[in-house]
C-alpha cells in the first residue's frame, strides 16, 4: 500500500511538471507573437462646412383664388384649364345685360340732375340780385340757395351711381388678378354665381420662382445657436439651399434662404424656414415633398474620420482604436455628430495627432502589439 502511494505521487509530480512546461511554452509563444500589421491615419483638424438636411414642402410663390364680384349667369369661359394665363386676361364672362341697363339708368339720372342744377343755379343768381333791393325776402333767398346746393349734390350722387354702374359692368368680365398657371374650373357656362361667394371659380398659382417651406425642430435650432455662441461653430454667410427630390435625385437649381418664421408651431415644436427656388421647367409643383440641404455653420477645427474606423461596443457606444506610443492598440470611446460624405465628424474622444487604426481592426484587440502602416488618402478600402 505504501509503495502504491509513492508511485502515485511520482506520477502526479511528473504531470504537474509537464503542464507547467506547456504553460510556459504558451506564454513564450504569446510574447513572441509578431505585431499585427494595421493601416493607420493621423488625425487632423480641418475647416468644414456643416450641412443639415431638413424636410420641406413646395408652395406657390403667388396664389390667387378667382371669385366673382357681381352676381349673374356665366355665359362663357375663356381659358384652358391647366394653362398659363397673363395678368388681366379674361377668364369668365357674366351676363352683362342688367348691368348695362343700370348704367343707362344712371346716365339718365345724371342728365336729369344736371337739368335741375341749371334751373336752380339760375334761380339762385336772380334771387341774389333781388335780395339786394329787398324785392324778395331773405328767407326766400336762403331757400333758393339751399335748393341750388341740393341740385349740386344730386349731380354728384348721379355721377357716383354712374361710376358704380361702370365698375359693376366691368366686373362682369372676370379677369386674372395675377399671371401664372390656372387650375381646373369649378363652374361651366350657364352656372349662377353670386358676388363674393365662398366657392372659388378657379385658382391661379405662380410657380416660377417657387417657395420651399423647410421645417426645423426648435431643439435643433437651440443647439445650433448654442454652438454658435460658444464658438464651436462659426456663422456661415452662405444662404444657398440644395434640394433632394422625392425620387432621390438632386434638383438642378440652387435656392436662396429668405427668412425664418418668428413663431414656433405649438403642435409640432418646429420652426419654418422659407427658401426661394427658380422653377423654369415647372419641375417643382405645389405640395411636393422635398429634402433641403443648407449650411448650418462652419466648424473651424473639425475632426473627420472614415466611417469604417468607428465601431460599436456591447454598450452601443462608438469606439475607435488608436496606436499608443508603445505601438499597442488602445480603445477610445468617442462621440460622433453627423456623417459628411463617407466620414464621421468626431466631437469627443480623439485629438489632433492621434494615430487612428482604419484597416485591420478585425485582427486586433485592445493591448495587442501592432505594426502601423500609414495609409494615403487615395488608397482604396479593404
Amino acid at each position: 500500500m505504501h509503495k502504491a502511494l509513492k508511485v502515485a505521487a511520482v506520477v502526479t509530480a511528473a504531470l504537474w511538471i509537464t503542464a507547467c512546461g506547456k504553460a510556459e511554452d504558451g506564454q513564450a509563444q504569446q510574447q513572441q507573437q509578431p505585431p499585427s500589421p494595421v493601416g493607420v491615419m493621423t488625425v487632423e483638424a480641418v475647416s468644414q462646412a456643416l450641412m443639415v438636411e431638413l424636410p420641406g414642402r413646395s408652395r406657390a410663390f403667388l396664389e390667387a383664388e378667382v371669385r366673382p364680384q357681381v352676381s349673374g349667369i356665366i355665359t362663357k369661359r375663356a381659358f384652358t384649364e391647366g394653362s398659363e394665363v397673363a395678368q388681366g386676361q379674361s377668364l369668365y364672362q357674366i351676363d352683362s345685360a342688367t348691368y348695362k341697363a343700370a348704367l343707362i339708368s344712371a346716365e339718365a339720372d345724371l342728365a336729369s340732375a344736371n337739368a335741375a342744377l341749371g334751373s336752380a343755379k339760375a334761380k339762385a343768381a336772380r334771387y341774389a340780385q333781388l335780395v339786394k333791393t329787398n324785392a324778395v325776402s331773405r328767407q326766400d333767398f336762403d331757400e333758393t340757395e339751399a335748393a341750388y346746393k341740393e341740385a349740386q349734390a344730386a349731380v354728384t350722387v348721379a355721377k357716383a351711381a354712374i361710376n358704380t354702374a361702370n365698375i359693376n359692368l366691368e366686373y362682369t368680365e372676370v379677369k386674372a388678378p395675377i399671371a401664372g398657371r390656372i387650375g381646373k374650373s369649378s363652374v361651366t357656362a350657364g352656372a349662377l354665381v353670386t358676388a363674393n361667394q365662398a366657392a372659388t371659380l378657379a385658382t391661379i398659382q405662380q410657380l416660377d420662382p417657387i417657395n420651399i417651406d423647410i421645417v426645423q425642430s426648435s431643439a435643433q435650432l437651440l443647439r445650433l445657436k448654442a454652438n454658435l455662441r460658444s464658438g464651436q461653430l462659426l456663422k456661415s454667410d452662405n444662404a444657398k439651399v440644395t434640394l433632394m427630390l422625392e425620387d432621390g435625385s438632386t434638383y438642378e437649381h440652387q435656392g436662396t434662404l429668405q427668412f425664418a418664421e418668428v413663431n414656433v408651431d405649438e403642435t409640432t415644436g418646429s420652426v419654418t424656414l422659407r427658401a426661394e427656388f427658380p422653377n423654369p421647367d415647372g419641375t417643382l409643383l405645389p405640395g411636393m415633398y422635398v429634402r433641403a440641404q443648407l449650411n448650418a455653420g462652419q466648424d473651424p477645427q473639425a475632426i473627420l474620420v472614415p466611417q469604417r474606423a468607428i465601431t460599436r461596443n456591447n454598450k452601443g457606444q462608438a469606439v475607435a482604436m488608436i496606436v499608443d506610443k508603445d505601438n499597442h492598440a488602445e480603445m477610445r470611446v468617442v462621440k460622433t455628430a453627423e456623417v459628411i460624405g463617407n466620414q464621421w465628424r468626431v466631437v469627443e474622444g480623439l485629438a489632433v495627432g492621434d494615430k487612428l487604426i482604419v484597416e485591420g481592426l478585425q485582427k486586433i484587440r485592445p493591448g495587442a502589439p501592432v505594426s502601423p502602416q500609414v495609409l494615403t488618402a487615395d488608397e482604396p478600402q479593404k
